[in-house]
């Protein structure tokens, strides 16, 4: 990494670094550490965004820097942990076994499958213990981690890693799925069970789903059992607007839900489908840019701390990551700004 940070110029032309927003900062020196995380093993519809670390810091260095909100954003010091290739090799490799397993579900074939489902789950727990391991000794160094899936299963070691070093804390999870299953096709460490998982974490006090419209009903049961889970389907989200109650109306009664600390965990299936068409698994409705935006920097003027974040299920498509290069960089300044208020 190119350490000679006095002559960054963030509206000259980017050198590919391999770092997110061709930003020349090493871990030691940054605000924020990303980490990119390419693996796509369990997701159910569509596979792809093994590659959305590597396609969003390709198209991250295209984007000016300026934000008029907060001019000197582009003074944030951003890091990338070093991208491994072979993890995305184990995640392809992986992708191979599962598909057959999903596709024999998906056909109604009752094969005994139960040596490579016990080899994918395997593999997802280890995934969960390096993610736990690596994040662990990041916040050992006191930094601000962001996840950057791949698919959504992949923040969970950190939410754990989090756990072991705050008492408690609340998740904004902007999502077109609940992701409140408790294993899925098989698979204990799927896609769609992150919150599950999420929510059994000691140090987990509060679940603020955001934008959620696929979904099935012992999901919806479960949350309701739940009562530190609190869901905001996209259906009444809508509903409120056309009867005219504003979006900030709305998105304050969203973050008043939320502890002082918050993690934030954001699917880009949240969005509208037009924002992410080669995602995993898209879903009609959903948020716009701005809206979502809004929402996060309703989260930051409310004076809440973002201790970590992930961005997950961006698809390698050109368009599909300039959005997640966006999205990520507000998250990185919301997030190091939180932590100076």
């Amino acid at each position: 990494m190119n350490s000679d940070i006095h002559n960054f110029d963030p509206t000259d032309v980017a050198v590919q670094n391999g770092n997110f927003f061709a930003f020349p900062y090493s871990v030691e020196q940054s605000d924020i550490v990303l980490v990119p995380v390419p693996w796509d093993v369990t997701t159910s519809f569509r596979a792809g965004t093994v590659l959305g670390p590597k396609a969003i810091i390709a198209a991250s260095g295209q984007m000016d820097l300026f934000d008029y909100k907060i001019p000197d954003a582009w003074k944030i010091k951003i890091a990338a942990s070093p991208y491994s290739i072979e993890l995305e090799e184990h995640s392809n490799d992986l992708r191979v076994i599962s598909e057959k397993i999903i596709q024999a579900q998906e056909k109604g074939e009752h094969l005994d499958m139960a040596t490579e489902l016990a080899m994918i789950n395997k593999a997802c727990d280890s995934l969960n213990k390096l993610i736990y391991r690596k994040t662990t000794a990041l916040l050992e160094q006191k930094k601000l981690i962001g996840i950057v899936g791949g698919e959504h299963s992949v923040p969970l070691g950190f939410i754990q890693a989090l756990s072991d070093f705050h008492d408690g804390f609340g998740i904004l999870h902007i999502d077109a799925h609940a992701d409140l299953r408790q294993g899925y096709e098989g698979f204990d460490y799927s896609h769609a069970s992150v919150m599950f998982h999420a929510s059994n974490c000691k140090s987990v006090s509060k679940i603020v789903q955001v934008a959620i419209r696929d979904v099935g009903h012992h999901e919806v049961e479960y949350a309701a059992s739940k009562p530190f889970i609190k869901q905001f389907p996209d259906v009444f989200l809508k509903e409120n607007t056309f009867k005219g109650i504003t979006w900030q109306q709305q998105c304050e009664q969203i973050i008043a839900e939320l502890p002082q600390k918050v993690y934030v965990s954001f699917d880009v299936d949240g969005l509208l489908p037009s924002l992410c068409p080669a995602t995993g698994t898209p879903v009609p409705g959903g948020l716009s840019f701005d809206e979502a935006i809004f929402l996060l920097e309703t989260l930051y003027k409310s004076g809440k701390t973002i201790i970590g974040f992930d961005l997950c299920e961006t698809a390698p498509d050109e368009y599909d990551a300039i959005i997640g290069a966006n999205i990520l960089f507000r998250l990185a300044l919301l997030c190091v700004n939180s932590n100076k208020q």
